[in-house]
């Protein structure tokens, strides 16, 4: 899904850097409006209808959160992330041949 974010989330002390795919990603976690309380899952802190923007290789990404058990994770039915390990997240491509990127904290950040 690509997304126009507003300019004020250009900069954005919630922000994390890394090297995604050898290229730099910037992923910025939003707790949003809870849109059904009465799922459980409330790992990591978010809730149902948190979100998480993703900006990579000229794209802006929103990846609604899941309702999966444990460690939050994201996925718009084409792309998917998840966190783990928060210096290594999985990010991946889910359409045609799965397409998984190797994440590493940006080493400037």
């Amino acid at each position: 899904m690509l997304v126009s974010v507003p300019t004020a989330l250009a900069s954005n002390d919630r922000a994390k850097h890394y090297l995604c795919g050898g290229e730099p990603l910037e992923a910025i976690a939003f707790n949003g409006p809870v849109d059904a309380e009465d799922i459980p899952n409330s790992s990591g802190g978010t809730l149902p209808g948190a979100f998480l923007v993703l900006r990579w290789r000229n794209r802006t990404l929103q990846l609604p959160r899941t309702n999966n058990a444990g460690v939050p994770s994201y996925t718009d039915g084409r792309w998917w992330w998840q966190a783990l390990d928060p210096d290594h997240p999985e990010f991946a491509q889910l359409r045609g041949d799965v397409q998984q990127y190797r994440c590493e904290p940006e080493p400037w950040a």
